[in-house]
């Protein structure tokens, strides 16, 4: 007789992405608008030594950093390390290298990347030189990469600069992203499989016998294995709710609406979905919601008011 194999973990790559939106200060705009202008500059602090790229602060003594200069495209690499799979967004599409380069008249190393043919061609002391960007619009993108300089080091000292410029930017948006591949384990590969039948199913603690929905392979309070599954709901109860007046970006649903912690029944945590099928000024605590599916879709699309009485509050009040 032959053991059944045990049911197959999910994985799928995840990609996690928004964009950052920040105002700059005299500082990082005088430094990015001079990247635009094909311009490098950084900043000298209290001890009299130039950091690149500049900051507004001293790190060591905190007083406020303004005195600007300019210094080298040109520099030297203090240490590096090959980058063999480059991913998406990065500087190169090709093999290249991340250095750590002190331009000629500072006293920090600015990293970024190296176009070079292979790791051999890489080594600490070589010198190398910024190529720029075709299109450059005020951002360290503006360096499109470095790459091998033969040519002798420059000045050791940095000129003196205003940090004035034509149209300077004020403000800029990072695209910050994540790409990597999740795996959500044993107990929410079995909620999520239970999921695309319509079914919501948690597990049970076997010391202080609480059901976590979704399921976490693991008590957190009594920090034993969770094996024994329970199906829940489909109804529950709004414990608690927030109105979101905010539009979030891809996402297509109007605002204002109402997102709630909803404690399935046999539940004892809360999950969070979106109320439907109510106004949003009438979502409440207390108030008793079921799930409602979309064609195809593998989990709720949001939960609406089911019609029963609203929950007694002592029945929810420990799941707040």
């Amino acid at each position: 007789m032959t053991s059944a194999s045990p049911p197959q973990v999910l994985r799928a790559p995840l990609v996690v992405e928004f964009p950052f939106t920040r105002s700059l200060g005299p500082v990082q705009s005088a430094f990015l608008t001079g990247l635009r202008e094909r311009v490098v500059l950084g900043v000298r602090t209290t001890a009299g030594k130039v950091m690149v790229p500049p900051v507004e602060y001293d790190p060591v003594t905190a007083d406020e950093l303004r005195e600007l200069v300019e210094v080298a495209p040109a520099g030297t690499v203090t240490t590096w390390a090959w980058n063999g799979d480059p991913h998406p967004q990065q500087p190169l599409a090709t093999p290249f290298a991340w250095v750590l380069v002190r331009l000629d008249g500072a006293d920090t190393a600015i990293l970024h990347a190296l176009d070079a043919p292979g790791p051999d061609a890489v080594r600490t002391g070589m010198r190398v030189r910024i190529r720029w960007a075709a299109e450059r619009t005020g951002a360290i993108t503006d360096i499109a990469c470095f790459e091998p300089d033969a040519g002798p080091a420059g000045p050791a000292t940095a000129a003196p600069h205003d940090g004035t410029f034509a149209d300077p930017v004020t403000g800029i948006v990072a695209e910050a992203r994540l790409d990597y591949t999740y795996s959500p384990g044993r107990a929410q590969t079995a909620y999520l499989n239970a999921l695309a039948e319509r079914r919501t199913v948690g597990e049970r603690c076997p010391s202080c016998h609480k059901v976590y929905v979704p399921p976490r392979g693991a008590c957190p309070t009594c920090g034993v294995a969770t094996t024994d599954r329970v199906e829940v709901g489909p109804a529950g109860t709004v414990t608690t709710y927030c109105i979101v007046n905010i539009k979030a970006k891809n996402l297509d649903i109007e605002v204002p609406y109402v997102y709630a912690h909803i404690a399935l029944d046999g539940a004892d945590l809360a999950l969070h979905g979106r109320i439907g099928g109510i106004p949003y000024d009438q979502v409440r605590m207390g108030l008793r919601v079921e799930p409602v599916w979309s064609d195809g879709a593998s989990h709720p699309d949001h939960y609406r008011p089911t019609g029963e009485p609203d929950a007694d509050y002592d029945a929810y009040k420990e799941l707040i």
